[in-house]
């Protein structure tokens, strides 16, 4: 017989009570996270391999040789496709049951954003890793920590995002793995705990040494190539005795770099992982997908679930309360067929239902949300319900914009994701006078998106507005896009400006008299001051105390 709320005697709070159960049951089994890395150590594989092991796809995209070779599932930009290279984040969501769990059990649901490496696109990276509850950072076997790599980290830091290691390309000649392990203590503090240990130098990569507690071997992992590392790589299990029979002289070099490691304190310490200060371990192969469930695994077992998020108020939003959101990208041109915009939201608090209505905090008007998907690359799904962590894109949801809150129940406002201060600038004009609407409607929709800052003033007009990157290749995203989407060819002219600062209404007019200096509007009406290089805006900062010039935004490194 169903209970109704006056047979429980809760006056009808066993409904909420359950759905606040259903939240916190849910969230338990979500994991949301990022990959991040330098360009070229193998995000897109990864991401692809990650997919193939939770059984999502059955091959995975990038095929060996230079003939035949396909572009990943996570790359669907024709820019992408033809460079090899990922140049916008992509949010994939799939089930995983590691092997030998209970089939009565929920599968974890794993929302993995993969992001682009090249340091032009740090800003939409930046953007994902305010969304996501935990980070894989990947490392070249043969380069080791790189740059990009290095400044994603402190944005991981910055955010308290706990991190996870995965040393890459041990299928290839590399450096030893101490050696590695060493790098990252010396050079980021973090302090590594491998998980496995290789069985077999880099390039001769045979399987790996499960750690125990104390670094003793539990078990050997060994793995067997398949063609072309399209499919998922065979494994078997030893025990330490049939491993030390099998291989030998490797074995044994496994386990006395496993024990060396046990003596300086690298076993794998929960709290300390949780806490940002050790980082557990794997070493493997992307391509020939070995490791790759063991990261699964790992992901599952270590990485936190999603967590309570803070607010503009100072009170943070819990899981278990009334359904809240960030909007952290926005995108358009995923669909060809539609030509439709897409804001992906990470779900906060609460339980989300298609079609409810819900508010904007920034507008303070009210938002359907009749047109929701999960997305996995291009393809997409439409979604009835989501909860914490989950990424959820709504269409052509043309009022929102990154950093956007929408929420129901009490009023709640997350805050804002800051804009990088910008580094290169051109001015961008329609080549035909007649395609003039359409180069409007598509430079306030790329502004929107964040692909581009876009600034204008009186003197240049709203013909030719002033593009703003942290990187001259998001100059080259904008012209492709814009003559793929909007079938509008422009001509890109730079300007001589390397840094941008904020300035108020009084300090513009005296500053845009100065040679050298350009003042814009940007979008979102902030006022900013371009200079030429550093010491102009030294000489101007020192002779004109009274100007209002100061950075863009806080050190986001």
């Amino acid at each position: 017989m169903t209970e109704t709320a006056e047979d429980t005697g809760t006056g009808g709070h066993a409904t909420d009570a359950d759905a606040a159960g259903d939240v916190t049951s849910e969230v338990a089994r979500r994991r949301t996270f990022a990959v991040i890395a330098h360009p070229d150590a193998g995000k897109s594989t990864l991401t692809e391999a990650l997919a193939l092991h939770a059984r999502v796809i059955t091959e995975a995209g990038a095929v060996h040789g230079k003939s035949g070779r396909r572009s990943t599932v996570s790359d669907w930009m024709e820019m992408e496709k033809a460079r090899g290279i990922s140049v916008s984040s992509t949010a994939l969501q799939f089930t995983y049951a590691p092997e030998g769990s209970d089939p009565g059990d929920d599968p974890y649901v794993i929302n993995l954003v993969d992001t682009p490496g090249h340091a032009d696109f740090s800003e939409d990276t930046y953007r994902v890793l305010t969304a996501v509850d935990a980070a894989v950072m990947l490392i070249d076997a043969a380069k080791g920590l790189e740059p990009q790599t290095l400044k994603l980290f402190q944005v991981c830091k910055h955010n308290g995002l706990p991190i996870i290691t995965v040393i890459n390309k041990w299928d290839r000649p590399g450096r030893a793995p101490l050696e590695l392990l060493d790098e990252i203590t010396e050079q980021i503090g973090l302090v590594p705990t491998p998980l496995f240990m290789p069985v077999g130098i880099a390039g001769d990569y045979r399987g790996l040494l499960r750690r125990g507690d104390d670094g003793a071997p539990e078990e050997y992992v060994h793995f067997t190539r398949t063609a072309g590392g399209s499919t998922i790589a065979p494994e078997e299990h030893y025990d330490p005795d049939t491993a030390a029979e099998r291989e030998g002289d490797v074995w044994e070099t496994a386990v006395e770099e496993s024990e060396l490691l046990s003596a300086m304190g690298q076993d794998h310490d929960q709290e300390l992982y949780l806490a940002g200060e050790t980082s557990p371990v794997i070493f493997a192969s992307a391509m020939l997908n070995f490791g790759v469930h063991q990261i699964l695994d790992a992901l599952v077992e270590l990485a936190p679930p999603p967590r309570e998020w803070p607010t503009v108020s100072g009170e943070p939003r819990k899981t278990s309360e009334p359904f809240s959101a960030m909007v952290f990208k926005v995108q358009a041109g995923m669909d060809a067929a539609h030509r439709d915009r897409l804001a992906f939201m990470r779900v906060v608090s609460g339980e989300f239902e298609r079609g409810m209505v819900v508010q904007h905090a920034q507008t303070g008007k009210p938002f359907t949300t009749k047109y929701a998907l999960t997305v996995f690359g291009r393809d997409r799904t439409t979604v009835e319900t989501a909860y914490p962590g989950d990424v959820v894109g709504l269409v052509n949801a043309t009022a929102l914009a990154p950093g956007d809150t929408l929420y129901s129940g009490r009023k709640v406002q997350f805050p804002p994701i800051p804009q990088f201060a910008p580094e290169h600038f051109a001015v961008v004009r329609a080549q035909s006078l007649g395609k003039y609407k359409q180069f409007r409607k598509a430079i306030d929709q790329l502004a929107a998106e964040g692909v581009v800052q876009i600034l204008r003033n009186d003197t240049r007009g709203d013909a030719n507005p002033v593009m703003a990157a942290v990187g001259p290749m998001q100059f080259e995203v904008v012209t492709a896009r814009m003559k793929a989407e909007f079938n509008v060819e422009v001509v890109v002219d730079n300007l001589p400006y390397t840094i941008a600062r904020r300035t108020d209404a009084e300090s513009a007019g005296e500053l845009g008299r100065q040679r050298g200096v350009e003042v814009f509007q940007r979008t979102d009406g902030e006022l900013l001051a371009l200079f030429g290089d550093k010491w102009r805006l030294q000489y101007i900062t020192k002779e004109m105390e009274h100007l209002t010039i100061e950075p863009l935004v806080a050190d986001t490194n």
